[in-house]
């Protein structure tokens, strides 16, 4: 079964980001020194431009993170391919947004 976390990490990987461990299946990634996105199995959070993320949290199975700000928060419990590519899109976008 793929969860948001196994997806997650092989974007990074495609992008170049920085996968820190923290514990377990616990994954902060990063840009340079800017965090940008946080995954736990099958919930992962992103940092998104405020617009954005106000558009996100009209779709299913989100909600604002405690992160603060343009943090939204993906929890699914059984990925479909809508919500791997949602998450694929959202982490590009906060990839992105890291640079600025």
């Amino acid at each position: 079964m793929t969860t948001l976390t196994s997806v997650l990490t092989e974007v990074a990987a495609d992008v170049g980001a920085v996968v820190a461990r923290r514990s377990g299946d616990e994954i902060d990634f990063l840009r340079g020194e800017r965090l940008f996105a946080c995954a736990t199995g099958d919930d992962a959070e992103f940092s998104l431009d405020e617009e954005i993320a106000e558009a996100v949290l009209r779709t299913p199975d989100t909600a604002a993170s405690l992160r603060g700000a343009g943090w939204v928060r993906l929890s699914v419990a059984a990925a479909t391919d809508m919500d791997l590519d949602r998450a694929r899109a959202w982490f590009l976008s906060a990839w992105r947004r890291a640079a600025e």
